[in-house]
């Protein structure tokens, strides 16, 4: 198998499920349209990253066939690259990419640095305080600002925190609890 089909197929392992679930959760239209939104999104995230890890190590081999060594410097500037190429175009698939990225990085940032001393070792966990940040902030933005989060967040918080201040019958939670229309009613 080539490397940029394997890399094909695990994009569409890791997207065909989530669009999946956020498609029938989330998006109206028909069936087919449904699918077709689907196929779209799961070809776009295979596709992307199947062309970034060729840029990338692409760029790595010419680097060190360059310098005649690898330097840390190389991945950096590889990656630097390749994420402006594929990933630099602001829409749905690239920006959940980005987001999920950023939220590791943010963790291995903070782990990197207790690891080479820039700050101390917490002496509790600091994961209690981390969870109460986060939910904080999201629910005030979303309250007040909803327009600056990701229109998918946004959907999922409608659903969650709005929507489900209206129930009609059991339907509404086993299957969809979605506002009735004024014309249904």
């Amino acid at each position: 198998m080539e490397p940029c089909e394997l890399m094909q197929r695990y994009g569409a392992k890791i997207r065909a499920p989530h669009a999946l679930v956020m498609t029938f959760l989330f998006r109206s239209g028909s069936l087919r349209d449904k699918l077709r939104a689907i196929g779209q999104a799961t070809y776009t995230h295979s596709r992307n990253l199947a062309y970034f890890v060729f840029t990338y190590k692409g760029l790595q081999a010419l680097q060190h066939k360059l310098q005649g060594k690898s330097l840390q410097s190389h991945s950096f500037l590889a990656a630097c690259l390749g994420g402006w190429l594929v990933f630099g175009d602001n829409n749905n698939i690239n920006s959940q990419i980005n987001m999920y990225l950023l939220s590791r990085i943010l963790f291995a940032l903070s782990r990197l640095a207790v690891e080479k001393g820039y700050i101390p070792q917490p002496k509790r966990d600091p994961f209690p305080l981390f969870a109460t940040l986060v939910w904080g902030i999201v629910l005030w933005l979303f309250e007040f600002y909803p327009h600056t989060l990701q229109p998918s967040l946004q959907s999922s918080m409608t659903y969650l925190y709005h929507d489900s201040n209206v129930w009609h019958d059991i339907s509404d939670f086993l299957i969809y609890n979605k506002p009735k229309s004024a014309a249904a009613k």
